[in-house]
């Protein structure tokens, strides 16, 4: 069984698969700071660096899935050992926490993993450029338990090169954007994946921003102006949604 946090609670878990350190690093803080949680109730796995292993979903409160360099629409044939061993075990995971409407969110890169397993239609159709967004939630978004904490419009980052094209008709779309018409989705009761960053600043985009400068996201000589672009930008909502979820969910 997993510890028990100070407060007598399961923890939660934050599966992570960044390979660049300050990124990874970033990112978790940013899980902690906005979900106001300790590290001893937000554990954290990086599948990148080590096999997931036996996981009882009982022992967590709740798992997160943080964003990722990975995308799931590649070839196979494009995809190295440790992107193929991370999405099997993701595969399973989450076939796991929908078959039990186990609390799960998945950041980004859960659009992909969680909207392949669901058989949504995941392709780069709809891929954004780095950098904020508007996004507005639908009238479902706006009675959600999740989503109800942000306001019907507001300004969240983004950056990715796939997206849900099609949901199944079973599955609720929860907030959309101009340029991408599915940026959050519910399955069931309790599993959800946002297309934006729920956990991402300003200061957090610009780490990012020059982590990822040689991923393809944009041209190596456009980081400084995106970083200025998130600096003067208005991201103050998201980070709701991630202490939302740790409300709904905390023993």
């Amino acid at each position: 069984m997993s510890e028990r946090s100070e407060r007598g609670g399961r923890p939660f878990l934050l599966l992570a698969t960044r390979a660049e350190d300050e990124a990874a690093d970033q990112e978790y803080a940013a899980f902690l700071r906005y979900g106001g949680l300790t590290p001893h109730r937000l554990h954290r796995h990086r599948m990148e660096r080590t096999p997931l292993g036996e996981l009882e979903l009982d022992d967590y409160a709740g798992i997160i899935l943080g964003g990722s360099p990975f995308t799931v629409s590649d070839p196979p044939s494009s995809k190295t050992a440790v992107q193929q061993r991370v999405e099997a075990e993701l595969h399973d995971l989450v076939a796991a926490a929908v078959r039990q409407d186990f609390p799960f969110l998945g950041a980004c890169y859960g659009i992909g993993v969680v909207g392949s397993l669901i058989g949504a239609v995941i392709d780069s159709t709809h891929a954004e450029p780095v950098g904020p967004t508007t996004v507005t939630l639908t009238d479902a978004g706006r009675i959600d338990p999740l989503l109800c904490v942000l306001p019907p419009e507001f300004d969240a980052f983004v950056g990715h090169k796939e997206s849900v094209t099609e949901l199944p008709a079973d599955v609720e779309r929860l907030a959309t954007s101009q340029t991408c018409p599915v940026q959050a989705f519910r399955v069931g009761a309790n599993v959800y994946a946002t297309q934006f960053h729920p956990e991402l600043d300003a200061q957090g985009m610009s780490i990012r921003i020059e982590a990822y400068k040689h991923h393809g996201y944009f041209e190596p000589g456009e980081a400084e102006t995106l970083k200025q672009v998130a600096r003067s930008g208005n991201v103050v909502h998201p980070g709701a949604l991630v202490r939302r979820f740790v409300q709904l969910y905390e023993d």
